[in-house]
């Protein structure tokens, strides 16, 4: 729900406020006065494409700041709203409302914030997907586009059509998957045959070296050691005879090994305790000395005795750094591209074999593709008859009784330069990611009209008509969603003014709805008045604010927007009966 909005520097508006509370909301105020302002601010808010000729004349920009709160939207709105503020790592405010903020520069630049962090304008846009929906009159043209009769269609039956949806899309994908990979196997056969060749060569050169992990780094370190052979035998052997004493050595040239027990030896017959307390440090560095020349034999063992080890050696080095030279830097890399390469010969078999098997994979898909697309136009079909009942019983009771809507389900035929048609029932249909249907509102007006399109039959008041027709229709898929009318009355008044404020009121039940309006009818059904007025500030500018009638100002709102009868005894008794019976309608409708 919107809770709040400030404009700054936004048309006529220098600066204003408006709190905004569940139920009915309408603005009203005189032509001019600046109410399409606060719509172009919503509008802002939505992500809309910033628009530098909006900005106030001599304002450095425009800022439009509006404090959100989602504890009465449905589920999916609120985890959307979630994922939105997660991703952009966006804080609530103290209060969990949620702020964003829309910038816009004299110079055209843009710039936005959620939740105390600066976002893209298109990340507003999602937040607000599922929070706020500004119809204003070139929404009301949308209507007249098959693709936003086609939302409106599987939004009224998304239960049932929401998983037939899914499904196709899922199955469309693994056929246009299997599809382009026929059709690059089969394009580019000769060039894919090539690669796969040399592929085979290499990953057999490869395998004719046998390269083991880590090898030319342990190459590196065993040639140096065989290098320094003689140098490396010598030092280790002069230290082992040094510990151990030399195998041809006289008894009296021991090592050190013999002379550390030796010592040990007179000093556990000495009958001095301090001199006996040595003992234990001479055991122990008796047992470090074993340690040391046992390593050292064991060095000296393992160190090659054969000459041509290092030949081997440098040898398998040179095989070894033909592959680094041609696949990666080391052995680890030629390793994991043998790997890569052996994962995409696989799928460069282009073989008769393989591409009949590839073909059979995609007519299977295709299969699946059109049974659920059979399946999805069965449902919009069932679904299309209920949503033309539901809408057209609305416009009834919006002064169009004798007015009925249509709502046609037929094929989406593919066109001459279709890359993937799909046949279903015989016909060459053009499989779009939202289905293979296309779906089209008609209207007759009254009784005996012929039934045409939208686009050709609506007149501007009709068709917001339908529109709000629609939207009621609909609410009960997003409760708690805050809706914004823009001249949604245009061009109607009387009793169809007083239908249309009743089912703004009955919409308000479970949405928030905010409407500009300059009906008075429409306007008596409201729970809160806003009036957008302007004011002259002495230098030859004009400042609009916002502000809330109380129920004196309110009756004094609408006697004006009776044709200027604000200061007459009769208009402003028009206008107190016009709240009575707007008060007593809603009352009855709530009670019902």
């Amino acid at each position: 729900m919107l809770t709040e909005i400030r404009i700054d520097g936004l048309g006529v508006i220098s600066t204003a406020t408006a709190q905004f509370h569940e139920g009915l909301t309408v603005l009203t105020g005189e032509t001019g006065a600046g109410k399409t302002m606060v719509v172009t601010s919503l509008h802002l808010l939505s992500g809309a494409r910033a628009d530098a000729g909006r900005v106030r004349l001599g304002a450095a920009r425009a800022v439009v700041e509006g404090r959100f709160t989602v504890e009465d939207v449905n589920e999916a709105a609120g985890a959307q709203v979630d994922r939105v503020l997660e991703s952009a790592a966006a804080e609530r405010d103290d209060d969990g409302s949620i702020i964003a903020i829309r910038t816009v520069g004299s110079d055209g630049r843009s710039r936005a914030h959620l939740g105390g962090r600066g976002v893209p304008a298109s990340v507003l846009a999602d937040f607000t997907a599922s929070l706020l929906t500004v119809h204003g009159q070139n929404d009301q043209l949308r209507l007249q586009r098959p693709d936003q009769q086609l939302s409106a269609l599987d939004q009224f039956a998304l239960e049932t059509v929401g998983p037939l949806l899914r499904t196709y899309q899922q199955r469309r994908r693994t056929w246009l998957d299997a599809r382009a990979q026929l059709i690059e196997r089969t394009e580019r056969s000769r060039e894919l045959a090539l690669e796969a060749d040399r592929l085979t060569h290499a990953l057999a050169e490869i395998d004719g070296v046998a390269p083991e992990a880590g090898e030319d780094t342990r190459i590196v370190e065993n040639v140096r050691r065989l290098s320094d052979l003689d140098s490396l035998r010598g030092a280790a052997q002069t230290a082992h005879d040094a510990l151990a004493g030399p195998a041809d050595a006289p008894e009296d040239n021991s090592g050190a090994l013999d002379l550390l027990g030796a010592a040990r030896a007179r000093i556990d017959t000495a009958e001095d305790p301090a001199l006996s307390a040595l003992g234990p440090r001479l055991v122990d560095a008796i047992a470090v000395v074993v340690d040391l020349t046992t390593e050292l034999s064991a060095y000296l063992s393992d160190l090659p005795s054969d000459p041509g080890a290092l030949d081997s050696l440098l040898t398998r080095q040179a095989e070894l750094k033909t592959l680094t030279r041609k696949y990666a830097p080391d052995i680890d890399g030629v390793l994991a591209w043998a790997q890569d390469a052996r994962t995409k010969l696989g799928s460069l078999d282009v073989s008769e074999e393989a591409l009949a098997a590839l073909r059979a994979e995609v007519d299977a898909a295709a299969d699946r593709v059109r049974t659920a697309a059979r399946k999805l136009t069965a449902a919009r079909t069932k679904a299309a008859g209920k949503l033309a009942t539901a809408v057209s019983a609305e416009l009834g009771g919006l002064a169009m009784g004798k007015a009925k809507l249509e709502v046609a389900v037929g094929p989406l035929l593919a066109g001459g330069q279709d890359s993937a048609p799909l046949e279903v029932e015989g016909k060459s249909l053009h499989a779009s990611a939202s289905g293979v249907d296309e779906v089209e509102f008609r209207l007759s007006a009254h009784s005996g009209a012929q039934s045409l399109p939208l686009s050709k039959s609506a007149s501007g008041g009709e068709l917001s008509r339908v529109m709000l027709a629609l939207e009621v229709v609909l609410a009960s898929s997003d409760h708690g969603a805050t809706m914004v009318f823009d001249e949604v009355d245009a061009g109607v008044g009387g009793r169809a003014a007083v239908e249309i404020g009743r089912r703004l009121a009955r919409l308000a039940r479970t949405h928030q709805v905010i409407v500009v309006t300059h009906l008075p009818q429409v306007a008596a059904f409201a729970d809160t008045h806003l009036v957008v007025d302007k004011a002259d500030d002495g230098a030859g500018k004009v400042n609009s604010g916002v502000h809330a009638l109380t129920n004196e100002e309110r009756v004094i709102e609408l006697a004006r927007m009776l044709a200027g009868l604000d200061d007459t005894e009769t208009g402003r008794a028009h206008a107190e009966e016009l709240l009575a019976t707007a008060r007593s309608d809603k009352a009855d409708t709530a009670v019902a």
